[in-house]
């Protein structure tokens, strides 16, 4: 009666074994294809943030905030780009108070009857601007030089414009 308690003892400990074995084995397996997945997974989006931010770099490349040259001209200047740069987009966004159909920078007149008012400036570097307008409707682009001149004031200079076709 013993040995066969004992054979029936060894026989269950030895299926649980071999359950336990298995289940840990799956468990490993699972875990082994997770993390490769996981792996995968990291390597794509690195590959993705990379080419992001490649991307980010080639649009911010004309932009003053990473032209070091002209930062560098306007601090040998004794101008504080801190308080410039927002100086030179205020000036122009300031352009949009205006009386009247006609802009003092942009040269088209609204076709809609609003306003044309200059929504969005890059400044390039200690030199150029480009800007976009719009009335709502119509969109178009500027092209704008600036300086400072003597008594430290910001004079604008359209060199060259278009607005775009509408399209329907």
């Amino acid at each position: 009666m013993k040995q066969r308690v004992f054979m029936y003892l060894f026989i269950f400990s030895l299926l649980l074994i071999i359950f336990q074995y298995v289940n840990s084995k799956n468990i490993i397996d699972k875990y082994e294809k997770d993390i490769n997945s996981y792996n995968a997974s990291v390597q794509e989006n690195t590959k993705i943030i990379e080419a992001l931010e490649e991307e980010n770099f080639e649009l911010s490349y004309f932009n003053i905030d990473r032209n070091q040259d002209a930062i560098d001209y306007f601090e040998s200047q004794g101008y504080d780009t801190d308080e410039l740069i927002p100086a030179i987009k205020e000036g122009l966004y300031n352009m949009n108070d205006y009386k009247g159909d006609d802009h003092p920078i942009v040269p088209f007149v609204s076709l809609t009857g609003t306003k044309l008012v200059i929504n969005k400036i890059r400044i390039l570097n200690h030199k150029w601007v480009v800007a976009n307008f719009t009335d709502g409707q119509y969109w178009g682009e500027i092209f704008l030089t600036y300086e400072i001149d003597a008594n430290n004031e910001l004079k604008y200079k359209l060199v060259e414009y278009f607005m775009y076709p509408k399209l329907n």
